[in-house]
């Protein structure tokens, strides 16, 4: 049995009451209900406070949890006790700590649930595997994270016999058509794409997907803040929390949300994908994460508002510099539409140096001469992060496959952080360029 993710404090008693029926008909807070802005919905969500009245709440780092008579336990694994009034079994089920930073993702991203797992990846595979079963079919963006084009091309067809076609997602016509009746389970792509910074036209994707009965699954790492995919019709929206929610690059985390009774399947003792496979969210990582949500707007903020001002600056050079808040941006006018307002048009840039040499030698200029920034993977970190992308992130992707997404051998992509000033920041950068010559 599953067992429900609400969670609406001290219930002890097994008797059902007005309060339980009442937070399972709520679970929403008003402002997710309306689509707000993430931060007025993330303003919304109960404060926990302390065991002992502290301003944070405490850490329930237990892996088990009592029961007061041993009768409670059947009717807990039984499905007809738990979390939604506050009975535990077990932290690899559902734990406290962990269900407060779920019920910030979900109002963060206006779904009716959440629950945060150990890894982006799980969260990707978790959902995945939950949503589809042997013999099923995928359709996905043929751009995307490498280590997802290895699960849904390798991983997945050898393990699971779960097949997947890639689309280009500009071609409604050619997502349509690949949709199989009957087979096709889920329409899977990511809000803005990495590497390229490519634009899904959410709404439209989600119109075709829903008219053949095909759940949409959107990965929404590259824009938290900025996107909010269940907003534009979305089904289920996945992050990998390690990137611009935790902001420090220090933490490996990741989260499903969506309906509650897709996550409560999820955790379903005998079928879900999160419960039998075990991807837990330690209860300390939950607790730190949960302290940077409630700036994550202010950060983003100034990851965008960087990354537009350096972007306009190195088209200004004659850099090939791409950027979706450039109006030359395929995707600008699009994503303007779709975007929550005030907070940019995202925190990664692209600059494409036409050879892996060339990209090579800029990196070497940006981190070991100038101090702009560092040669690594990841995003969302203070400082900025770049890397060679069809050499690195996207590697698992042979030549054709990143020739359709668009990657070329000297594309650079860029997360750029806000530490130092702006200008101090973009002197560090000129200066590289002069060295390339550019």
């Amino acid at each position: 049995m599953a067992m429900s993710v609400v969670h609406i404090g001290k219930k002890r008693s097994g008797a059902e009451d007005d309060d339980h029926v009442v937070a399972k008909k709520s679970m929403l807070s008003p402002a997710v209900a309306m689509g707000e802005d993430p931060m007025a919905a993330l303003a919304m969500v109960r404060h926990e406070f302390g065991e002992h009245g502290g301003v944070n709440m405490s850490i329930e780092a237990s892996a088990t949890f009592t029961v007061m008579e041993p009768e409670t336990m059947p009717r807990m694994f039984s499905g007809e006790l738990g979390p939604d009034r506050d009975f535990f079994i077990y932290s690899r089920n559902f734990n406290p700590t962990v269900l407060n930073l779920s019920r910030q993702m979900a109002a963060l991203e206006g779904t009716e649930a959440a629950y945060c797992t150990s890894s982006g990846m799980s969260a990707i595979s978790a959902a995945l595997l939950q949503l589809c079963s042997s013999g099923d079919h995928i359709v996905a963006s043929q751009t995307l994270y490498g280590g997802t084009h290895a699960l849904l091309t390798h991983f997945f067809p050898r393990t699971c016999n779960i097949t997947t076609s890639f689309v280009d997602l500009k071609d409604l016509d050619m997502v349509e058509g690949a949709i199989i009746d009957g087979r096709t389970k889920v329409l899977y792509f990511e809000s803005i794409s990495n590497p390229t910074l490519s634009v899904a036209n959410t709404p439209e994707l989600c119109r075709v997907a829903h008219s053949k009965g095909v759940t949409v699954v959107v990965d929404n790492t590259f824009a938290p803040m900025v996107l909010s995919p269940a907003r534009l019709g979305a089904d289920v929206v996945v992050h990998s929390i390690s990137k611009f929610i935790s902001g420090a690059a220090d933490i490996i985390a990741g989260a499903v949300c969506g309906p509650a009774k897709l996550v409560n399947s999820m955790m379903d003792l005998q079928q879900g994908a999160l419960m039998l496979l075990g991807p837990t969210m330690n209860a300390k990582v939950a607790f730190e994460l949960s302290e940077r949500i409630p700036h994550l707007g202010l950060r983003m903020r100034e990851h965008c508002k960087r990354a537009h001002e350096y972007a306009t600056r190195l088209k200004k050079l004659g850099v090939k510099v791409i950027y979706p808040g450039l109006e030359d941006h395929p995707g600008h006018t699009l994503l303007k539409s779709l975007a929550n307002p005030d907070y940019g048009f995202g925190g990664l840039l692209c600059l494409d140096m036409g050879t892996e040499e060339k990209a090579n030698r800029l990196m070497n200029f940006l981190q070991n001469s100038t101090q702009f920034g560092f040669i690594a993977v990841s995003l969302g970190y203070s400082e900025t992060l770049m890397s060679c992308s069809g050499s690195s992130t996207s590697s698992e992707m042979n030549e054709e496959e990143k020739a359709l997404a668009g990657i070329s051998p000297g594309l650079v992509r860029m997360s750029v952080g806000y530490t130092g000033t702006l200008e101090q920041r973009w002197s560090q950068f000129e200066k590289a360029l002069l060295k390339m010559q550019v």
